[in-house]
Protein backbone atom coordinates (compact mmCIF):
# COMPACT_ATOMS: atom_id res chain seq x y z
CA UNK A 1 0.00 0.00 0.00
CA UNK A 2 1.11 3.75 -0.64
CA UNK A 3 1.68 6.55 1.79
CA UNK A 4 -0.83 8.51 2.55
CA UNK A 5 -1.08 11.80 1.47
CA UNK A 6 -1.39 14.90 3.56
CA UNK A 7 -0.93 17.32 0.68
CA UNK A 8 -4.68 19.08 0.07
CA UNK A 9 -5.78 19.15 -3.18
CA UNK A 10 -8.85 20.97 -2.93
CA UNK A 11 -10.25 22.87 0.01
CA UNK A 12 -13.94 23.77 0.18
CA UNK A 13 -17.13 22.33 2.05
CA UNK A 14 -19.81 20.21 2.19
CA UNK A 15 -23.10 21.49 2.12
CA UNK A 16 -26.38 19.91 2.51
CA UNK A 17 -29.56 22.01 3.84
CA UNK A 18 -28.14 24.71 5.60
CA UNK A 19 -25.12 22.93 6.91
CA UNK A 20 -21.69 23.58 5.50
CA UNK A 21 -18.97 21.23 6.71
CA UNK A 22 -15.19 22.55 5.87
CA UNK A 23 -12.90 19.75 4.57
CA UNK A 24 -10.19 19.18 2.62
CA UNK A 25 -9.83 16.64 -0.36
CA UNK A 26 -6.75 14.38 -0.26
CA UNK A 27 -5.52 12.12 -3.02
CA UNK A 28 -6.23 8.22 -2.38
CA UNK A 29 -4.55 6.57 -4.90
CA UNK A 30 -1.36 6.36 -6.02
CA UNK A 31 -0.97 5.28 -10.08
CA UNK A 32 1.91 2.71 -9.44
CA UNK A 33 2.00 1.98 -13.28
CA UNK A 34 5.29 2.18 -14.98
CA UNK A 35 6.06 5.21 -17.20
CA UNK A 36 8.94 4.39 -19.88
CA UNK A 37 10.22 7.54 -21.19
CA UNK A 38 11.10 8.34 -24.97
CA UNK A 39 14.92 8.82 -25.47
CA UNK A 40 16.93 9.22 -28.25
CA UNK A 41 19.36 6.77 -28.38
CA UNK A 42 22.14 8.84 -29.60
CA UNK A 43 22.35 11.68 -26.93
CA UNK A 44 19.97 10.55 -24.45
CA UNK A 45 17.68 13.43 -24.33
CA UNK A 46 14.09 13.38 -23.16
CA UNK A 47 11.97 13.23 -26.14
CA UNK A 48 8.55 14.86 -26.53
CA UNK A 49 5.31 15.09 -28.45
CA UNK A 50 5.43 17.70 -31.33
CA UNK A 51 2.57 19.55 -33.22
CA UNK A 52 2.47 17.88 -36.54
CA UNK A 53 -0.21 18.66 -39.13
CA UNK A 54 -1.50 14.67 -39.84
CA UNK A 55 -2.22 15.54 -43.31
CA UNK A 56 0.99 17.66 -44.66
CA UNK A 57 3.64 15.76 -41.89
CA UNK A 58 5.18 18.93 -41.02
CA UNK A 59 5.17 20.72 -37.75
CA UNK A 60 2.75 23.77 -37.06
CA UNK A 61 2.99 26.49 -34.61
CA UNK A 62 0.69 27.18 -31.62
CA UNK A 63 -0.97 29.96 -32.95
CA UNK A 64 -2.56 27.79 -36.15
CA UNK A 65 -4.11 25.19 -34.00
CA UNK A 66 -7.79 25.88 -33.30
CA UNK A 67 -10.38 23.26 -31.00
CA UNK A 68 -12.98 21.51 -32.90
CA UNK A 69 -15.60 19.44 -31.78
CA UNK A 70 -16.96 16.79 -35.07
CA UNK A 71 -20.87 16.50 -35.09
CA UNK A 72 -20.14 13.78 -37.78
CA UNK A 73 -17.53 12.36 -39.92
CA UNK A 74 -15.56 15.01 -41.24
CA UNK A 75 -18.00 17.75 -40.33
CA UNK A 76 -16.52 20.34 -37.22
CA UNK A 77 -17.46 23.27 -35.47
CA UNK A 78 -14.45 25.61 -34.17
CA UNK A 79 -14.88 27.46 -31.01
CA UNK A 80 -12.61 29.89 -29.99
CA UNK A 81 -10.50 29.63 -26.76
CA UNK A 82 -12.95 33.06 -25.28
CA UNK A 83 -16.15 30.44 -25.69
CA UNK A 84 -14.51 27.17 -24.26
CA UNK A 85 -13.51 29.15 -21.06
CA UNK A 86 -17.12 31.07 -20.67
CA UNK A 87 -18.60 26.77 -20.62
CA UNK A 88 -16.49 25.94 -18.03
CA UNK A 89 -18.77 25.38 -14.72
CA UNK A 90 -18.25 28.57 -12.32
CA UNK A 91 -16.18 26.95 -8.85
CA UNK A 92 -18.21 27.38 -5.80
CA UNK A 93 -15.81 25.18 -3.62
CA UNK A 94 -18.37 22.94 -2.32
CA UNK A 95 -19.15 19.29 -2.49
CA UNK A 96 -22.98 20.26 -3.10
CA UNK A 97 -25.11 16.98 -1.74
CA UNK A 98 -28.23 16.78 -4.37
CA UNK A 99 -29.22 13.74 -2.42
CA UNK A 100 -29.01 10.49 -0.12
CA UNK A 101 -29.06 7.29 -1.49
CA UNK A 102 -28.65 4.14 -1.12
CA UNK A 103 -25.24 2.50 -0.70
CA UNK A 104 -26.21 -0.38 -3.00
CA UNK A 105 -28.02 1.80 -5.74
CA UNK A 106 -24.74 2.88 -7.35
CA UNK A 107 -23.33 0.20 -9.47
CA UNK A 108 -19.24 -0.28 -9.26
CA UNK A 109 -18.97 0.75 -13.36
CA UNK A 110 -19.90 4.55 -12.15
CA UNK A 111 -17.35 4.82 -9.63
CA UNK A 112 -14.31 6.35 -11.43
CA UNK A 113 -11.83 7.85 -8.69
CA UNK A 114 -11.76 7.97 -4.89
CA UNK A 115 -10.39 11.24 -2.62
CA UNK A 116 -10.17 11.22 1.25
CA UNK A 117 -11.93 13.35 2.51
CA UNK A 118 -10.56 14.82 5.65
CA UNK A 119 -12.28 17.92 8.32
CA UNK A 120 -10.68 21.38 8.67
CA UNK A 121 -11.36 24.60 10.63
CA UNK A 122 -12.78 23.03 13.19
CA UNK A 123 -15.66 21.01 11.34
CA UNK A 124 -14.89 17.53 13.12
CA UNK A 125 -18.27 17.64 14.60
CA UNK A 126 -20.33 18.02 12.03
CA UNK A 127 -17.83 15.94 9.75
CA UNK A 128 -18.55 13.08 12.49
CA UNK A 129 -22.50 13.45 12.44
CA UNK A 130 -22.50 13.38 8.89
CA UNK A 131 -20.63 10.12 9.03
CA UNK A 132 -22.10 8.56 11.36
CA UNK A 133 -25.51 9.09 10.09
CA UNK A 134 -24.25 7.88 6.59
CA UNK A 135 -23.26 4.63 8.36
CA UNK A 136 -26.69 4.28 10.45
CA UNK A 137 -28.88 5.03 7.76
CA UNK A 138 -26.58 2.72 4.78
CA UNK A 139 -27.35 6.09 1.91
CA UNK A 140 -24.50 7.90 0.52
CA UNK A 141 -24.68 11.09 -0.58
CA UNK A 142 -24.89 12.12 -4.13
CA UNK A 143 -22.81 15.41 -5.20
CA UNK A 144 -21.66 17.79 -7.61
CA UNK A 145 -18.07 19.20 -7.00
CA UNK A 146 -16.09 21.45 -9.54
CA UNK A 147 -12.39 20.51 -9.11
CA UNK A 148 -9.61 22.30 -11.62
CA UNK A 149 -12.46 23.84 -13.49
CA UNK A 150 -14.33 20.29 -14.75
CA UNK A 151 -17.60 19.69 -12.72
CA UNK A 152 -17.94 16.19 -11.30
CA UNK A 153 -20.63 13.72 -10.20
CA UNK A 154 -19.37 12.15 -7.03
CA UNK A 155 -20.54 9.78 -4.16
CA UNK A 156 -19.63 11.04 -0.44
CA UNK A 157 -19.38 7.48 0.87
CA UNK A 158 -18.54 6.95 5.05
CA UNK A 159 -15.67 4.68 5.45
CA UNK A 160 -14.58 3.69 8.88
CA UNK A 161 -12.98 6.65 10.65
CA UNK A 162 -12.99 8.77 7.59
CA UNK A 163 -15.23 9.78 4.09
CA UNK A 164 -14.55 8.67 0.63
CA UNK A 165 -15.87 11.47 -2.02
CA UNK A 166 -15.58 8.68 -5.54
CA UNK A 167 -16.03 10.54 -8.37
CA UNK A 168 -18.37 9.49 -10.89
CA UNK A 169 -18.77 8.60 -14.55
CA UNK A 170 -21.73 10.50 -15.90
CA UNK A 171 -24.91 7.96 -16.82
CA UNK A 172 -23.90 8.70 -20.48
CA UNK A 173 -20.48 7.58 -20.40
CA UNK A 174 -21.74 4.35 -19.32
CA UNK A 175 -22.32 1.96 -21.80
CA UNK A 176 -25.30 -0.20 -22.11
CA UNK A 177 -25.24 -4.31 -21.68
CA UNK A 178 -27.91 -4.44 -24.49
CA UNK A 179 -25.21 -5.57 -27.36
CA UNK A 180 -23.69 -8.31 -25.23
CA UNK A 181 -24.84 -11.86 -25.67
CA UNK A 182 -25.54 -12.63 -22.20
CA UNK A 183 -27.02 -15.76 -20.29
CA UNK A 184 -30.68 -15.30 -19.09
CA UNK A 185 -31.38 -14.61 -15.24
CA UNK A 186 -32.77 -17.46 -13.17
CA UNK A 187 -31.28 -20.84 -13.45
CA UNK A 188 -33.80 -22.67 -14.65
CA UNK A 189 -33.44 -19.90 -17.74
CA UNK A 190 -29.91 -20.31 -17.81
CA UNK A 191 -30.21 -24.01 -18.01
CA UNK A 192 -28.06 -24.55 -14.49
CA UNK A 193 -28.96 -27.48 -12.53
CA UNK A 194 -29.46 -27.70 -8.50
CA UNK A 195 -26.51 -30.46 -8.90
CA UNK A 196 -24.12 -27.80 -10.80
CA UNK A 197 -25.02 -24.98 -8.36
CA UNK A 198 -23.87 -26.41 -5.24
CA UNK A 199 -20.78 -27.52 -6.58
CA UNK A 200 -20.19 -24.26 -7.34
CA UNK A 201 -21.37 -23.06 -3.93
CA UNK A 202 -18.83 -25.48 -2.71
CA UNK A 203 -15.92 -23.99 -4.82
CA UNK A 204 -16.74 -20.71 -3.45
CA UNK A 205 -16.58 -21.67 -0.14
CA UNK A 206 -13.21 -23.35 -0.26
CA UNK A 207 -11.71 -20.24 -1.76
CA UNK A 208 -13.13 -17.90 0.27
CA UNK A 209 -10.81 -15.76 2.30
CA UNK A 210 -11.24 -12.10 4.30
CA UNK A 211 -10.22 -9.09 1.57
CA UNK A 212 -6.64 -8.45 2.00
CA UNK A 213 -5.04 -6.07 -1.10
CA UNK A 214 -1.46 -6.63 0.22
CA UNK A 215 -1.63 -10.40 -0.99
CA UNK A 216 -2.51 -9.00 -4.70
CA UNK A 217 1.12 -7.22 -6.53
CA UNK A 218 1.45 -6.06 -10.37
CA UNK A 219 3.67 -8.70 -10.83
CA UNK A 220 4.86 -6.82 -14.41
CA UNK A 221 5.98 -4.15 -12.44
CA UNK A 222 7.91 -5.89 -10.26
CA UNK A 223 9.42 -7.88 -12.45
CA UNK A 224 10.64 -4.51 -14.34
CA UNK A 225 11.65 -3.34 -11.42
CA UNK A 226 13.96 -5.67 -10.35
CA UNK A 227 15.98 -5.38 -13.86
CA UNK A 228 16.05 -1.71 -13.17
CA UNK A 229 17.21 -2.83 -9.67
CA UNK A 230 19.96 -4.82 -10.99
CA UNK A 231 21.30 -2.66 -13.52
CA UNK A 232 21.90 0.29 -11.07
CA UNK A 233 23.93 -2.65 -9.00
CA UNK A 234 25.72 -2.77 -12.26
CA UNK A 235 26.31 0.45 -12.98
CA UNK A 236 24.51 0.48 -15.99
CA UNK A 237 22.58 3.76 -15.96
CA UNK A 238 22.62 6.50 -18.66
CA UNK A 239 22.15 10.36 -17.25
CA UNK A 240 19.59 12.34 -19.15
CA UNK A 241 19.45 16.41 -18.49
CA UNK A 242 16.20 16.39 -16.11
CA UNK A 243 13.71 19.00 -18.13
CA UNK A 244 11.93 21.71 -15.68
CA UNK A 245 7.97 20.48 -14.09
CA UNK A 246 5.73 23.15 -13.40
CA UNK A 247 3.53 22.74 -10.23
CA UNK A 248 0.26 23.54 -9.51
CA UNK A 249 -0.48 25.03 -6.31
CA UNK A 250 -3.31 24.08 -3.66
CA UNK A 251 -6.56 24.42 -5.85
CA UNK A 252 -8.10 27.21 -3.84
CA UNK A 253 -8.64 28.00 -0.18
CA UNK A 254 -11.62 28.09 2.25
CA UNK A 255 -12.68 29.51 5.37
CA UNK A 256 -16.04 28.05 6.15
CA UNK A 257 -17.23 28.82 9.77
CA UNK A 258 -19.36 26.63 11.66
CA UNK A 259 -21.97 28.07 13.97
CA UNK A 260 -24.76 26.43 16.13
CA UNK A 261 -25.29 22.66 14.31
CA UNK A 262 -28.74 22.15 16.23
CA UNK A 263 -30.11 25.68 14.91
CA UNK A 264 -28.92 24.68 11.16
CA UNK A 265 -30.70 21.28 11.29
CA UNK A 266 -33.62 22.56 12.43
CA UNK A 267 -33.55 25.17 9.89
CA UNK A 268 -32.88 22.61 7.33
CA UNK A 269 -35.54 20.17 7.91
CA UNK A 270 -37.89 23.09 8.50
CA UNK A 271 -36.85 24.75 4.84
CA UNK A 272 -38.94 22.75 1.61
CA UNK A 273 -36.90 20.27 0.38
CA UNK A 274 -35.24 21.09 -3.48
CA UNK A 275 -33.03 18.86 -5.79
CA UNK A 276 -30.47 21.77 -5.47
CA UNK A 277 -29.39 23.28 -2.59
CA UNK A 278 -29.08 27.15 -3.10
CA UNK A 279 -26.02 27.54 -1.14
CA UNK A 280 -26.12 31.66 -0.75
CA UNK A 281 -28.69 30.90 1.86
CA UNK A 282 -26.55 29.39 4.30
CA UNK A 283 -25.54 31.90 7.16
CA UNK A 284 -22.00 29.63 7.26
CA UNK A 285 -21.07 29.76 3.78
CA UNK A 286 -17.48 30.14 3.12
CA UNK A 287 -16.44 33.57 1.97
CA UNK A 288 -13.59 32.55 -0.12
CA UNK A 289 -10.98 35.99 -0.63
CA UNK A 290 -10.97 38.07 -3.47
CA UNK A 291 -7.46 37.02 -4.15
CA UNK A 292 -8.42 33.20 -4.04
CA UNK A 293 -11.37 34.22 -6.55
CA UNK A 294 -8.93 35.77 -8.90
CA UNK A 295 -6.21 33.09 -8.51
CA UNK A 296 -9.12 30.44 -9.33
CA UNK A 297 -10.33 32.44 -12.51
CA UNK A 298 -6.68 33.17 -13.93
CA UNK A 299 -6.21 29.25 -13.67
CA UNK A 300 -9.57 28.55 -15.62
CA UNK A 301 -8.30 31.03 -18.12
CA UNK A 302 -5.36 29.63 -18.42
CA UNK A 303 -5.94 26.38 -18.65
CA UNK A 304 -8.57 26.67 -21.72
CA UNK A 305 -6.33 27.43 -24.25
CA UNK A 306 -3.99 25.10 -23.40
CA UNK A 307 -6.49 21.51 -23.35
CA UNK A 308 -9.54 20.29 -22.96
CA UNK A 309 -10.65 19.87 -19.22
CA UNK A 310 -9.07 17.22 -17.90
Amino acid sequence: MAEASSRVLWKGAISFGLVHIPVGLHSATSEQGLDFDWLDKRSMDPVGYKRINKKTGKEITKENIVKGIAYEEGQYVVLNDKEIADAYPKTTQTIEIEAFVNASDIPFVYLERPYYVAPINKGAKVYALLRETLLKTGKVGVARVVIQTKQHLAALIPSGRGMVLNLLRWDDEIRPWTNLELPPEGLKAAGIRDAELKMAEQLVADMSAKWNPESYKDEFRDAIMKLVDQRVKDGKTETVTPLEHLEEGDAGQNSAQIIDLTELLKRSLKKPASKTANVSDAPSKAAKPAAAKKAVASKARAAAPKKRAA
